[in-house]
């Protein structure tokens, strides 16, 4: 029976969204629920051409070669 309660609360965490309320809570999930909005709306408005990002070692990683 134990298992059918983790199976619950898997999908009540895999069916979860971003919400603004996000940013002022301290939990794994919503921090990075927060973090990754954060990115989208970034890349978003930096748009996708010419754009420069860090990669995982800190180093600029430029689109245009």
């Amino acid at each position: 029976m134990e298992k059918k309660s983790t199976n619950n609360k898997s999908a009540e965490i895999a069916g979860r969204v971003f919400d603004t309320s996000d940013y002022q809570k301290g939990d794994a999930l919503s921090s990075g629920l927060a973090t990754t909005h954060e990115q989208v709306s970034d890349t978003y408005m930096e748009g996708a051409v010419g754009s420069v990002s860090d990669d995982a070692n800190g180093q600029a990683d430029n689109d245009e070669k």
